[in-house]
């Protein structure tokens, strides 16, 4: 098959929740996600950045009824815990920092409106106060590190775009040109990255499109 990535060695950079790695220099990040596991007889993805490095990795994707699916960097470390929220109708999920159960950082349902079928997903950012206690953001907060976030276009064919409350275009799913005259298949596919999100998120969010739209939700039904 084509070759998804140019490196013959991967290299295992240290990544943090708080970084935005690895859009850190203010310009957009490209990079190629491969709908595979580093790991055998396992489901998720590998992620490299645009020099062929790996940057992110899933592989907790297990057969049967999955409520947590793990974001790691290159060398294994935690940095982001999508957790299936209990109770609740419908695709709706929390995102965590790392490993952690408490104070979710974002709150993600997936569109049940068929009024808007543009739209794949609704992500809310979730704040707390002193005392611990939570608060979704309003459709009426503008300021996107507070804000929302919508989900558009199609995740089955690869080309959908999340957008902040002032409708900037901030991450955006693409098919991956062909090379050689090789086209490459759904599984392998550019995320691109704008500084106004955290590179972790964007990929999670990718991940969630993932369960409620591909091949992955045989696993977590």
């Amino acid at each position: 098959m084509t070759k998804v990535y140019p490196n013959a060695t991967v290299t295992l950079p240290t990544t943090s929740t708080t970084t935005k790695c690895p859009a850190s220099d203010g310009k957009e990040a490209v990079l190629t996600v491969w709908k595979k596991s580093l790991l055998f007889n396992c489901n998720g993805f590998t992620v490299y950045d645009g020099k062929g490095d790996l940057v992110f990795r899933v592989d907790n994707y297990m057969q049967g009824h999955k409520v947590e699916i793990l974001l790691m960097d290159a060398a294994g470390k935690p940095l982001l815990t999508i957790r299936r929220k209990r109770l609740s109708l419908g695709d709706n999920w929390l995102v965590y920092d790392g490993e952690t159960d408490v104070n979710p950082r974002f709150s993600v349902r997936k569109n049940v409106n068929l009024l808007n079928n543009k739209s794949l997903a609704h992500v809310c950012c979730i704040s707390y106060d002193h005392n611990g206690t939570g608060s979704s953001s309003s459709s009426n907060n503008n300021n996107n590190k507070n804000g929302i976030y919508q989900i558009e276009g199609s995740y089955t064919q690869r080309s959908c775009s999340v957008y902040d409350g002032k409708r900037r275009r901030v991450a955006e799913i693409k098919k991956k040109e062909a090379v050689g005259g090789v086209a490459f298949g759904v599984d392998v596919f550019r995320l691109i990255v704008q500084p106004e999100i955290d590179t972790p998120f964007a990929m999670a969010l990718v991940i969630l499109l993932d369960q409620m739209f591909g091949s992955s939700r045989r696993f977590s039904s």
